[in-house]
């Protein structure tokens, strides 16, 4: 299953990931600095259906329905390694159960 980092997450996060999923990043995939419109287009053009981000305000921002995507956002206070990697057991269990296009926030 693959995944996609947004550009406000550490990159070295996606190693923190199990196995069997491919975590790649906005700039690894050359798409450092884009709208988040045009980043929804290009990950739907991509076949790719899970971003993770800490934007709270991209679902307020996009019409999460025009896309077959799922945006989890990681309800974190701060955008620090050391926060954000205990979100990842919490991720990995909401991934196996399935997730659905539109807004799941991860608190």
């Amino acid at each position: 299953m693959e995944l996609l980092l947004d550009e406000n997450l550490p990159r070295k996060l996606k190693y923190r990931f199990n196995e069997k999923y491919e975590v790649l990043t906005v700039p690894e995939m050359g798409w450092g600095g884009i709208k988040n419109g045009d980043l929804l287009k290009r990950m739907e053009s991509k076949n790719l259906k899970i971003l993770l981000s800490i934007d709270k305000n991209m679902s307020h921002q996009q019409n999460l329905e025009k896309y077959n995507v799922s945006l989890v956002v990681l309800n974190s206070k701060d955008a620090r390694y050391a926060s954000l990697v205990e979100f990842i057991p919490r991720i990995e269990k909401l991934l196996e159960s399935g997730l659905q296009p539109g807004l799941i926030i991860v608190d």
